[in-house]
C-alpha cells in the first residue's frame, strides 16, 4: 500500500514538473510573438514609452510602408516562387527514390541509402562557399562560350541548391514511412494489372499523405526562413532577393531612421505564411512525426 502511495506521489510530481515545464515554454514562445505583433501596430511616439503598453490603435499604416516602400511584397513574391519551386523539384526527386529504397531490393542499395544518410550530417550553412565557388566557375565557363552566364543571382538555381540540400533529410523521413507500410496493398494493385509507377502513385504516396505533409512543412519552413545561402548566391540581384535578405535590409534602413513600427510589421509579414500554414496541417504533422521513421 505504502509502495502504491510512493508511486502515485511521483507520478503526480512527473505530471506537475511536466506542466510546469510546458507552460513556461509556451509563455516564452508565445510573449515574444504576441510582443511583436502589437508592436506592428503601433506609432513611433509609442514605442519611447513603456515597451510593454498596449497599443493606442491600430496603426496600419506600418504594413503598408513595409509592403510598398520597403518592397516586402517583391521579396514576398520572390520567396514563394523558390520555395514552390524548391518544393516541386525536392518532392519530384524525393518521392520515387524514398520509395524504390524502402520497398525494393537491388545491387548498389545500401551505399545509395548511405551516401543520403551521410548527408544528414551535412550543414548546408558549411558547404555555401565550396557551392558559391563552384556555381562562379561554372558562370565564368559559360561566359567564355557562351558570352553570359547564368549560374549565378538565379532563382532557379537557388530552388535547385535548397532541394538537394533537404534530400538526405527527406529521404531518410519518408522512406522510414514507407517501410512501414504493409506489402499487401501492392500486391492487390499488381493483381489488379496497375504497374510500379502507378501503384506508387495511386496507392502508396495517398497512404504517405501524413508524412509527405509533414516533409512539405519542415522544409517550407526551413527554405522560407534561409538567409545565407539565399544572401550570398543572389548577391547581385537585387530584384530577385527573397524575404528574410530584404527584412534585413529593412532592419539596417528603419533603425536608422527610428521607424520601428514598420521594422516589426516586416517581421510580422515574414512569420505570418509560416503560422498559417501551421495552423492548417498541425493534425497532419503530428501523425507524420509519429508514424514517420519507424524503422528503415
Amino acid at each position: 500500500m505504502e509502495q502504491r502511495t510512493g508511486s502515485q506521489k511521483s507520478e503526480v510530481i512527473l505530471k506537475v514538473f511536466i506542466y510546469v515545464a510546458l507552460i513556461t515554454l509556451a509563455v516564452l514562445i508565445i510573449v515574444p510573438v504576441a510582443w511583436v505583433f502589437l508592436a506592428s501596430v503601433k506609432e513611433n511616439s509609442e514605442f519611447y514609452g513603456n515597451p510593454w503598453t498596449m497599443p493606442l490603435g491600430f496603426y496600419w499604416q506600418n504594413f503598408v510602408d513595409a509592403w510598398n516602400s520597403a518592397q516586402m511584397g517583391s521579396y514576398m513574391l520572390n520567396s514563394a516562387i523558390v520555395t514552390a519551386l524548391a518544393l516541386a523539384i525536392l518532392l519530384i526527386v524525393a518521392l520515387p527514390a524514398s520509395y524504390c529504397l524502402a520497398r525494393f531490393r537491388f545491387k548498389g542499395r545500401g551505399f545509395v541509402r548511405t551516401s543520403f544518410m551521410a548527408g544528414l550530417f551535412i550543414n548546408m550553412n558549411y558547404i555555401v562557399v565550396p557551392i558559391y565557388l563552384m556555381l562562379k566557375d561554372g558562370d565564368d565557363f559559360l561566359k567564355g562560350v557562351f558570352g553570359g552566364g547564368f549560374l549565378l543571382n538565379n532563382m532557379f538555381v537557388l530552388a535547385v541548391v535548397y532541394a538537394a540540400t533537404a534530400l538526405p533529410f527527406t529521404i531518410y523521413l519518408l522512406s522510414g514511412y514507407f517501410a512501414t507500410l504493409p506489402h499487401d496493398f501492392e500486391e492487390a494493385a499488381y493483381i489488379d494489372g496497375a504497374g510500379y509507377s502507378r501503384t506508387m502513385v495511386s496507392i502508396i504516396f495517398p497512404l504517405a499523405q501524413p508524412s509527405i505533409i509533414t516533409v512539405i512543412l519542415f522544409n517550407f519552413l526551413a527554405f522560407w526562413n534561409e538567409y545565407i545561402v539565399s544572401m550570398t548566391l543572389l548577391s547581385s540581384a537585387r530584384g530577385a532577393r527573397t524575404l528574410p535578405v530584404g527584412l534585413l535590409n529593412l532592419m539596417q534602413a528603419q533603425q536608422g531612421r527610428a521607424e520601428f513600427g514598420t521594422l516589426y510589421a516586416g517581421l510580422v509579414i515574414v512569420m505570418l505564411p509560416t503560422l498559417i500554414l501551421y495552423i492548417m496541417v498541425q493534425r497532419k504533422l503530428t501523425q507524420g512525426m509519429t508514424l514517420g521513421g519507424v524503422k528503415g
